[in-house]
């Protein structure tokens, strides 16, 4: 059996140490063993030390079973145990040694790791009384701060570790010593930045993993851990164990500073790393377990009230940015853009955000109040953050950073807070700069030095200042909260003073129109009453002088003369269907109970001559009664059945007939149901093409010559059936006859029997 170690050496200097694999060192610190199990409890991994702590060496245990090795009953124990996800901490017996025992899953493998108990063992009780003291402790802080300063102080008190400072995150990870408590020799580290190299992302990502991480001695000899090689390049994930190996980067930064003992603990609040508690020894140090898990509860504690914290402190903000909301969204004010004017200078508006200027662009207007870039300037910018919020919203403490050619823009404000109001309106908030001063624990620059070795971590934290410039206070949540809301009030009045402006254009074209109906009414009356007579004075001069003059005249003049008394015939038909056409007014009638078939035995005498004359046969059905103007359906089917005498052909007897359908539904009208009547003949036809364009006003499909009419008889047709809220359509084809069909609002009281 060929046994190799896993050690992890490639070379890892500060270039690529943001690519270290430090979740697979294949080595552990030497406080205590490691051993790694198949599923089946077969040992497969086993640290160098294994014999620092009992009488057998790795090389004896390799390939073996976990009970072989360590007997039946402690098997039990992790065999009882294997199902559990979590680290699981137990206290064993081996050799008659007593170890704390940590064991979890890791992969497809088990990692069983062993401490000796042989430190120094707290009192349960000493720890639990701690615990509770330092609940009670919670009670008396009321600011995020004051907790954080509470819980170095008492981490502090409960580890013994000369520094504990509660480290905080920026947004692009950076750190703040945010909370400490030390040695009252050492110099203090509060308020110090470290920047986000100091921990590299795959370093975040194990905190997050592993909330509890140790090192009891920074000048310790890693372990190597070793496996038998099966040439598979097995390997050992130790992203949970409590022995991993540290990173040498780590281990150097940390030496830098002179600490020789460390406790980290994970702050993950909503997911995300807040920051840690960061426990600091100048010589070496070990926890118990009991320690280690009380320690772990207080981090705990702080995510857990971190936003119960925040919301202490934000409420102060919160009550005065919404009484300045109730005010502002207050004032009664006409939607008229001079209403806009009056909000821009109400100094509420820049309360909601403790803003120190702010703008309204509406519809190409600027109105604006404090300081603000210049009113030039702002349509442009409106324009950029409408373009880069995709129409949505925008926050920054720092424009610069995204802007930084719009000079005129940074010059007066730092920090911006966007609503977009649609296209080319917006509500913008400014802020100015405040110059801050910002205490790094050595120069970020330098983060990095190079001597003849290479590249190391920096070994200098002296306070380095830096000036922080173009940057405004930030803005807080109740600020952007109680922003949004009246952003949301001010689209409301932008939409209200839109539709009065819509209300007054359709008042103003209301008018123009009634105007222009009164003119079209006018002009009606002249045409259909001034024009009659010099029509009829034509007619009857004609026809007198071709009663007298007769004998007298040649064939020419008396041609021409007909043909003069035909066509003022024609205009006065034509003006007479022009009158009805403009009559048909659904308000100016009542509608009543119409008995179709007496309306069509009237329509049928008052044709008698013309169907006589056409030799037709006109079929009808039994007809119901229906809700309608009386003189508008006769007017309906007269025109109706005229038309298909017009146009009968002259090679067939003409045939028409009249039936219908009742309580007909056409989903291609609604989901209404009709009277369906159907007005069939055997005529001359149409091509279908022309189905709509028979019912246009004036349309005809052929010459007065061929046949007389004014092409106003079908669409007086169709503005009759839509003053009833039915519809008319046709069907036909050339040579074989037309079809129309009518649909009349469907009524079952309607019905008579």
């Amino acid at each position: 059996m060929k046994i190799r170690d896993i050690v992890n050496r490639d070379i890892v200097n500060l270039i690529n140490c943001e690519n270290e694999p430090i979740h697979i060192p294949g080595s552990i610190q030497p406080h205590g063993f490691l051993i790694g199990l198949t599923k089946e409890f077969k040992i497969i991994f086993c640290s160098e030390n294994l014999s620092d702590y009992l009488s057998f060496k790795y090389t004896e245990v390799l390939g073996k079973s976990f009970k072989d090795v360590f007997g039946v009953e402690n098997f039990n124990v992790i065999n009882d145990s294997a199902l559990e996800a979590n680290v699981l901490q137990l206290k064993m017996k081996l050799e008659n040694k007593s170890f704390q025992c940590f064991f979890h899953q890791s992969d497809d493998c088990y990692i069983f790791e062993a401490e000796p108990c042989g430190v120094k063992t707290d009192s349960v009780t000493d720890v639990y009384n701690q615990t509770l003291q330092f609940i009670n402790y919670l009670n008396t802080t009321q600011s995020l701060k004051s907790l954080c300063e509470m819980v170095a102080r008492e981490t502090r008190s409960l580890t013994g570790y000369d520094r504990v400072m509660v480290y905080r995150f920026d947004k692009e990870y950076n750190g703040e010593v945010f909370a400490e408590s030390c040695r009252e020799d050492l110099e203090p580290f509060l308020g110090l930045h470290y920047p986000h190299t100091d921990i590299p992302v795959q370093a975040r990502e194990l905190y997050m993993r592993n909330v509890l991480r140790l090192i009891m001695d920074m000048d310790y000899t890693p372990v190597p851990i070793y496996t038998i090689d099966d040439g598979s390049g097995r390997n050992l994930d130790l992203s949970l164990s409590i022995l991993r190996s540290t990173s040498p980067i780590h281990v150097e930064y940390l030496k830098n500073m002179g600490v020789g003992a460390t406790l980290t603990i994970s702050l993950i609040h909503q997911g995300k790393l807040w920051g840690l508690i960061a426990c600091h020894h100048y010589s070496s140090k070990n926890l118990t377990p009991e320690i280690r898990l009380a320690a772990q509860l207080q981090g705990q504690f702080i995510t857990s009230q971190i936003d119960v914290r925040q919301s202490n402190e934000e409420y102060e903000v919160s009550r005065k940015t919404n009484n300045a909301l109730e005010k502002v969204t207050g004032l009664d004010l006409p939607p008229i853009m001079e209403s806009f004017k009056i909000i821009s200078v109400s100094p509420e508006l820049l309360k909601l955000c403790n803003a120190s200027g702010v703008s309204l662009y509406i519809n190409g207007e600027v109105y604006k109040n404090g300081i603000t870039p210049p009113v030039s300037v702002i349509p442009s910018l409106s324009d950029w953050l409408f373009e880069h919020s995709n129409d949505s919203n925008f926050a920054t403490d720092k424009i610069i950073d995204f802007i930084p050619t719009m000079k005129s823009v940074w010059d007066r404000v730092s920090g911006v807070v966007y609503y977009s109001l649609g296209k080319n309106n917006s509500i913008i908030w400014y802020r100015t700069e405040t110059v801050i001063e910002v205490n790094w624990a050595g120069d970020p620059n330098k983060a990095i030095i190079k001597d003849a070795n290479g590249l190391h971590p920096r070994n200098s934290f002296a306070k380095w200042k830096q000036i922080s410039k173009n940057r405004s206070t930030p803005w807080l949540y109740p600020e952007l909260n109680v922003a949004a809301k009246y952003a949301h009030a001010l689209q409301k009045q932008i939409n209200l003073m839109l539709l009065s402006d819509e209300e007054m254009k359709y008042r103003k074209l209301s008018e123009k129109l009634k105007e222009s109906n009164e003119e079209l009414q006018n002009i009606n009356w002249i045409s259909t009453h001034d024009l009659q007579e010099p029509l009829r004075k034509i007619q009857v001069i004609s026809s007198m002088v071709l009663f007298k003059e007769k004998d007298n005249m040649s064939e020419n003049m008396i041609d021409s003369l007909c043909r003069m008394n035909k066509s003022a015939m024609r205009m006065q038909n034509l003006l007479a269907d022009i009158l009805k056409y403009t009559r048909i007014k659904n308000s100016d009638k009542a509608f009543e109970l119409v008995d179709m078939n007496r309306i069509l035995e009237e329509i049928l005498f008052d044709l008698k001559d013309n169907i006589v004359d056409a030799d037709a046969e006109i079929v009808v059905s039994d007809l119901p009664h229906v809700y309608a103007v009386p003189f508008l359906m006769k007017q309906l089917v007269s025109n109706i059945l005229l038309n298909s005498l017009k146009y009968s052909s002259p090679d067939r007897k003409p045939l028409i007939s009249v039936s219908v359908e009742k309580g007909v539904r056409d989903l291609n009208y609604g989901d209404s149901t009709y009277f369906k009547f159907v007005f069939k003949d055997n005529g001359i036809g149409f091509h279908q093409e022309y189905a709509e364009n028979i019912f246009n006003i004036f349309t005809r499909l052929h010459s007065q010559n061929e046949y007389m009419g004014s092409g106003v008889g079908l669409a007086l047709c169709r503005k009759i059936i839509q003053a009833h809220n039915g519809y008319i359509t046709a069907k036909s084809s050339l040579g074989n006859g037309a079809v129309f069909v009518v649909y009349l609002p469907y009524k079952r009281d309607a019905e008579v029997d």
